[in-house]
C-alpha cells in the first residue's frame, strides 16, 4: 500500500503527461458508428462521461458517452469546456519558442541569464531553458510540497487547498526544496511542472506581460482558438461537466472537483479548452502556423525521460506516440477529477482529442501493483478506432491495457 500512496503523489505530478500504446491497426477513414460505439464502450466500461472529437483530413466526428453529473444523469456533451491539465505544456513551449525565434531567448542559456535570482548558486547557471522544457534540469516537481496529505494516504490538502491561491513563486520554491531527481543534462530527465512554471516565468520577464497573457494573446488567437482560455477563477463557465476524483480508492465514492482553484498547476497545467479547439491548436501548431519548421523541429527533438519510473520519449512540450498506422505527436493532461488526450500524426492529417471525467479510477494490489480493469482496454480500443481506424483495431479481449502507470499519462493527477 505505501508503494500506491508514493505513486498517488507522483502522478498528481505527472498530471500534465505521457504515453505509450502498443497495437496493431491500419489507417482508415472516420466511422461514425464504429466510432460511438467505441465511445460508448468506454462509458460502459465504468467511466462516468467520456467526450471526443477525431479528424481525418476534411472529415469531423464528434461524439460523446455517459454523464456530466451522477445525480442529475445530466449527459455529456462533446464541446464542453474542459481542464486539459499538461496540454498547457505544448501552449508555453510555443511561446518561449516565438520568443526564440524572435532573438530573445536563448533556448541554450542559462536560466540565470534571464531570473538571475531565482535558482540560487551554481545550479541557476546550469539550467538552460531548454532543460526545462525537455524535464532534464534536475528541479525536483512542487506537487507533493503542495499536497502533502498525499504522501499520507489522505485526500485532506485536496479539501484544503480548493480556494487557495499559489503564486508562481511559491510554486518554484516547492519544487526547489523537493529531492533533485538528477543533474541539470542528464538522461534520463525527470517530469516535474516546476519546469513549466519557471518558463512562464522567463516568458514573463523577456515579454513584460504574465505568461498566461502572452500565450492568450500570440498563441491562442494566433491559432484561432475560441473556446481556450486560462481560468479567473475557481469555476468552469458555460455548460460543463463535473470533475470526479477517486484518487486510487482513497475518495470513494468519488468526489466532484470541478470547482477549484487551478494556481497550484500555474501554466504547468490550468488552461481550459475544449476537444475541438485542441484538434484546431495541434494541426496550426504541425502546418506551422504558429512557430517555424526550425522550431518545430526543436519541439520533436527528444530526450528520455522518466514518469514514476517509466521511461519515454519527450521533446519540447511534446512527445511522440508510436502508433501501427504511423507517428503522433501530441501530449495529455490530468487535473484532479479530469483527463484528456490529444495526438496528431505526423502528416496532420489524422487528428483526436478525448476528456474524461472521472480520475485515478484504478486499484493497487497488497504489493502496490496496479490491478486490470475495464476501462483501460475500452479506451485502448477507442484511440486505436479514432487514430489508425477501427477495422483493423484489437478486440477488448485482445487489446492490451494501456501501460498507464499511475504517474503517467491523462490517468494521472495533473501533467
Amino acid at each position: 500500500m505505501r508503494r500506491s500512496l508514493i505513486a498517488t503523489v507522483a502522478a498528481v505530478a505527472a498530471a500534465l503527461s505521457l504515453s505509450t500504446v502498443p497495437a496493431a491497426a491500419t489507417t482508415g477513414d472516420l466511422d461514425p458508428r464504429e466510432l460511438q460505439q467505441s465511445s460508448d464502450a468506454v462509458h460502459a466500461a465504468g467511466m462516468y462521461g467520456f467526450y471526443s472529437q477525431a479528424r481525418s483530413g476534411h472529415e469531423r466526428w464528434s461524439g460523446a458517452s455517459g454523464v456530466a453529473d451522477v445525480q442529475t444523469r445530466r449527459p455529456v456533451r462533446p464541446g464542453m469546456p474542459h481542464r486539459v491539465g499538461s496540454i498547457t505544456k505544448t501552449f508555453v513551449s510555443v511561446a518561449v519558442l516565438q520568443q526564440a525565434e524572435r532573438g530573445r531567448i536563448d533556448l541554450d542559456a542559462p536560466v540565470a541569464r534571464y531570473l538571475p535570482d531565482l535558482i540560487p548558486g551554481e545550479r541557476g547557471q546550469k539550467v538552460t531553458i531548454r532543460m526545462l522544457l525537455n524535464h532534464t534540469s534536475g528541479i525536483g516537481d512542487h506537487i507533493a510540497g503542495i499536497f502533502p496529505s498525499l504522501l499520507e494516504g489522505s485526500p485532506k490538502s485536496l479539501d484544503d487547498n480548493r480556494f487557495r491561491t499559489f503564486t508562481s513563486a511559491e510554486l518554484v520554491r516547492h519544487g526547489l526544496a523537493a529531492p533533485s531527481p538528477g543533474e541539470p543534462g542528464s538522461q534520463p530527465g525527470s517530469y516535474s511542472n516546476t519546469n513549466y512554471v519557471i518558463a512562464g516565468l522567463v516568458l514573463q520577464k523577456v515579454t513584460g506581460m504574465p505568461a498566461e497573457d502572452y500565450v492568450t494573446r500570440f498563441v491562442i488567437r494566433r491559432a484561432g482558438l475560441r473556446e481556450t482560455s486560462f481560468p479567473r477563477s475557481p469555476y468552469l463557465r458555460g455548460e460543463h461537466s463535473k470533475a470526479y476524483e477517486n484518487l486510487y480508492g482513497l475518495i470513494d465514492p468519488p468526489k466532484d472537483y470541478s470547482v477549484y482553484d487551478m494556481s497550484w498547476a500555474g501554466v504547468a497545467g490550468n488552461l481550459v479548452s475544449t476537444m475541438n479547439d485542441l484538434n484546431t491548436f495541434y494541426r496550426a501548431l504541425l502546418r506551422g502556423k504558429l512557430i517555424g519548421r526550425a522550431s518545430l523541429a526543436e519541439m520533436q527533438r527528444t530526450v528520455k525521460i522518466s514518469v514514476g519510473g517509466f521511461v519515454m520519449d519527450y521533446g519540447l512540450g511534446l512527445y511522440p506516440l508510436e502508433l501501427p498506422c504511423g507517428r503522433f505527436w501530441g501530449h495529455d493532461g490530468g487535473v484532479f477529477g479530469m483527463g484528456t488526450q490529444s495526438l496528431i500524426s505526423e502528416d496532420g492529417r489524422r487528428e483526436l482529442s478525448f476528456g474524461m471525467n472521472l480520475m485515478k479510477y484504478q486499484r493497487f494490489d497488497e504489493n502496490g501493483q496496479m490491478l486490470p480493469n475495464d476501462i483501460d482496454p475500452a479506451m485502448f480500443r477507442f484511440l486505436m478506432t479514432a487514430s489508425c481506424g477501427g477495422t483493423a483495431a484489437p478486440s477488448l479481449k485482445a487489446a492490451p491495457s494501456i501501460p498507464l502507470l499511475p504517474t503517467s499519462r491523462f490517468l494521472a493527477g495533473i501533467r
